[in-house]
């Protein structure tokens, strides 16, 4: 292990122990907000930490092997535990280095998922449908909720537009590279020759802001319309003016809300979906920036981008990012996500590993 790793680890080490004596002191809970942050901090380092205990216990094991192969009696026993323990010595290293990637700091947030029809007329908006149903049944696999901020329905049952909350811890560090272009092709249900058409729709993926730290939203800076809302095909939701349309003037982003016959809930809902596009406009402003320095394959924000192909004749499904497909497209309809998301978090952690080690030499 270099020496600037081991002296992290030790950094980090020290810094369990002061967290964990903060947190026994009878006054830990005198300040809730400042007892949560070492909460949370004691939780990301304990595992972190119980590794590099695990690595150190595996350098012991070498030393003691290499005493114990001085005795031509237990040579071969002491080889064959040498061997294991340098085993063990790369693997927990392996570990250790993903641990000590840089972390974003949004990854634990639950998130706004929008996602929009585009090209391909209605067969477009029964596709935004079917990735709605794709995301809100990963998200069952994995115990989150699904809320419907706000939607726009079509004709034929789909969705020309929908944003939905996804409230679960890790929800964006999981869901976070879903942004971009998908595209389907297949044989849609008004397709009376049998023709394949293709079509597609953008997906955005944004951490929820915190309503206190993350974005401070003026009223000055915000035109605030109510209006009458109505359903799908002109159909009428209610008589009052509940549905509310905010303008963010100096982003020109406009987010409405009119799915509760509420005023003022509609209000709140389109208050934390503006909060959450403005937060998303400020990352992917700094992804652009960063990746006009570096090659980067995923997470690089341009929505514009096609980051998918589903393709229903021949079943797969392809990531055009990292090039990888999967023959299971059934599955994957049905919210079975995780081989992808694994594939593309583990393609960013090499990234990253790259990153740092052309940095470790520069310097």
């Amino acid at each position: 292990m270099k020496p600037s790793m081991a002296g992290k680890l030790e950094q980090l080490a020290g810094r369990l122990e002061e967290v964990t004596r903060l947190l026994s002191a009878e006054s830990a809970t005198a300040n809730l907000e400042q007892y949560r942050k070492l909460t949370r901090e004691h939780a990301d380092l304990t595992p972190v930490i119980a590794l590099y205990r695990d690595f150190r216990a595996a350098e012991l094991d070498v030393g003691a092997a290499q005493e114990m192969a001085a005795d031509p009696a237990m040579k071969a026993f002491a080889d064959e535990e040498l061997k294991e323990a340098r085993a063990r010595i790369v693997v927990l290293e392996e570990k250790l280095r993903l641990e000590l990637l840089p972390k974003d700091p949004n990854d634990e947030r639950s998130i706004f998922l929008e996602i929009r029809a585009g090209t391909g007329g209605d067969e477009s908006t029964l596709f935004a449908s079917d990735l709605f149903r794709m995301y809100s049944r990963y998200a069952e696999r994995h115990r989150w909720s699904v809320e419907i901020m706000s939607e726009s329905g079509s004709e034929m049952g789909g969705y020309k537009e929908i944003i939905a909350r996804i409230d679960g811890q890790g929800a964006y560090s999981k869901l976070k590279f879903e942004s971009g272009g998908h595209r389907v092709q297949r044989v849609p249900l008004t397709e009376t020759q049998g023709r394949i058409h293709t079509s597609a729709c953008t997906v955005a993926v944004m951490p929820e802001a915190d309503e206190v730290a993350d974005v401070v939203l003026n009223p000055a800076e915000m035109r605030i319309d109510t209006f009458r809302a109505s359903g799908a095909g002109g159909q009428h939701v209610n008589k009052t003016d509940s549905a509310i349309r905010i303008t963010h003037l100096p982003t020109g982003i406009v987010v409405e809300c009119q799915d509760d016959r509420s005023q003022h809930k509609n209000k709140a809902r389109a208050l934390s979906v503006l909060a959450a596009r403005i937060k998303d406009q400020q990352l992917r402003a700094q992804q652009a920036k960063e990746a006009a320095t570096r090659k980067s394959l995923i997470g690089s924000g341009d929505r514009s981008e096609r980051i998918r192909t589903y393709n229903f004749p021949q079943g797969r499904v392809t990531d055009h990012r990292i090039g990888l497909t999967l023959h299971k497209i059934a599955a994957i309809m049905d919210g079975d996500l995780d081989e992808l998301t694994s594939a593309l978090i583990a393609e960013h952690q090499a990234e990253q590993l790259a990153q740092l080690a052309e940095e470790s030499q520069a310097a």
